[in-house]
């Protein structure tokens, strides 16, 4: 995919700089379809995506956006390996496989952000854009632990996690994407965003990465 997107880049910014965009919209809205992906914890998400943006300069406009997923999960599970946990070391020395230790959850999420995005405008129906990732993340996860497991739990005199997990922390990340332009006030938005947190700290040792796609129209409105 990192591949693919630098790319796509390459050949955009290969065009000859033609019909360049002047007519530029203050404002604009954007709704879509959202999709995350956490590769380590086997886990896919499904919801929206809403942002809204006030274009202050050509190149550079300042936005807030939300997203909404969950529920939808990758071969209905998401999957937490005994090894990424703060029972771990325990589970070794007690002569146990912690990576043996499969837990199955399902999960909702909720995104939260606001920043600068900044634009190359050299093309009159194609819109290019950069973003950093600065926000809020909240997720819940219902955990369904297998047979045994706090039975050994116990033995090794640890505590038994709750089943129902929240936590809300900050993220940091990167994105882009492009908007076609398919008239002045509508264009169809397709952007990559990479995210970097550390949810359930009390439970998990490692940061998570995400990977989230979204696609929609935009709405485009005012004159700069």
């Amino acid at each position: 995919m990192k591949y693919l997107l630098f790319c796509v880049l390459a050949i955009f910014l290969g065009l000859p700089a033609v019909a360049q965009q002047t007519d530029i919209n203050r404002y604009t809205l954007y709704t879509g379809f959202d999709s995350m992906i956490s590769p380590a914890r086997s886990l896919t998400e499904y919801g929206f995506d809403l942002d809204f943006g006030v274009t202050l300069k050509p190149w550079v406009a300042l936005g807030v956006d939300f997203g909404a997923l969950g529920n939808g999960i990758m071969s209905g599970t998401g999957t937490i390996k005994g090894s990424e946990t703060v029972y771990a070391p325990e589970v070794s020395a007690a002569g146990g496989d912690p990576s043996a230790i499969l837990v199955p959850f399902r999960s909702r999420t909720y995104t939260f952000a606001a920043g600068p995005q900044l634009y190359l405008r050299k093309w009159q129906k194609i819109t290019l854009f950069a973003r950093p990732g600065l926000g809020g993340i909240h997720e819940t996860a219902d955990l369904t632990f297998p047979a045994g497991l706090g039975g050994l739990l116990t033995e090794l005199q640890l505590p038994i996690p709750s089943s129902h997990q929240t936590d809300t922390t900050w993220f940091i990340g990167a994105g882009g994407g492009c908007d076609f332009n398919l008239s002045r006030r509508v264009g169809m938005r397709i952007s990559v965003d990479w995210i970097n947190t550390h949810l359930f700290s009390n439970l998990l040792t490692d940061r998570q990465n995400y990977v989230r796609f979204t696609i929609g129209p935009t709405f485009r409105w005012g004159h700069l």
